[in-house]
């Protein structure tokens, strides 16, 4: 398992990596580039937490997270790929994929939501059309969060006794425990036909949530060939000088009571 790093270091390193996400962003701005990230893995792996400190201080104008719910019934009959293409990024744009279409590769394949038909023509088509994209020049990450059995059940038992965080515990997160080894062999499977080389996957050890955010956002940073520019000074504005304007009664408006004074 990895070290966890004191939390006064981590948190440098994660304000110096998060400086260096917005240099990053910069370039794809003014490069016109396009970027897709997945993120998969393990429920309750922290994909999540990895996600929100990515886009914590970036422009959500042009850094995108994706986190499609079940399809619909027209959805369902459309080609699967279709509506992920709908979310791809244009120029200048950086898409987050918070689970992708890998969905048919994982949950719908050990839950029996896709035939056997439908999963083997996934894993036929998955490279051809993550090919496609880099073809096209789209620059595309996949990580595979990893995380042990005993790691989750200690994360899902936090969650189900936290009121603010009972709502990850979805029934199928809950099935999921008990088709463990399922999950495992899907995820084997899945790795042998879409682990390509123009699009690897990267696995993240993610036991310890503080180094699996580092490692993370550090290898990202490492795979787009980005550089920085120095930002010129911004200078604000003085204010105009009052024009005579007065400020109406505060007592005419209705106020929030200061409940915090309570406290």
């Amino acid at each position: 398992m990895a070290r966890t790093p004191k939390k006064k270091i981590y948190n440098a390193e994660l304000t110096r990596l998060q400086i260096d996400l917005s240099y990053l962003r910069d370039w794809v701005g003014r490069s016109g580039s396009r970027v897709v990230v997945i993120f998969e893995g393990r429920d309750a792996a922290g994909k999540g937490g990895v996600i929100k400190r990515i886009t914590q201080y970036l422009s959500p104008r042009t850094v995108r997270t994706v986190a499609l719910p079940a399809p619909n019934d027209r959805e369902r009959t459309q080609w699967y790929f279709q509506r992920y293409i709908a979310h791809l990024p244009a120029a200048g744009e950086i898409v987050l994929f918070d689970r992708s279409w890998y969905n048919r590769a994982g949950v719908e394949r050990v839950m029996g939501f896709a035939t056997p038909a439908e999963y083997e023509l996934f894993l036929t088509q998955a490279p051809i059309f993550e090919k496609m994209l880099i073809d096209d020049g789209i620059i595309l990450l996949k990580y595979w969060f990893s995380i042990s059995d005993a790691e989750q059940e200690k994360r899902f038992q936090a969650r189900a006794t936290d009121p603010l965080r009972q709502w990850k515990l979805s029934p199928m997160d809950l099935e999921s425990r008990i088709r463990w080894v399922d999950y495992s062999r899907a995820k084997d499977e899945m790795f042998a036909q879409t682990d390509t080389a123009p699009a690897p996957w990267w696995v993240v050890e993610a036991d310890n949530k503080r180094a699996a955010r580092l490692n993370c956002i550090h290898h990202l940073l490492g795979q787009i060939p980005y550089d920085t520019v120095e930002r010129p000074a911004v200078s604000l504005p003085d204010r105009r000088e009052d024009d005579g304007y007065v400020r109406p009664p505060l007592e005419q408006y209705r106020h929030v009571p200061d409940y915090a004074a309570t406290l």
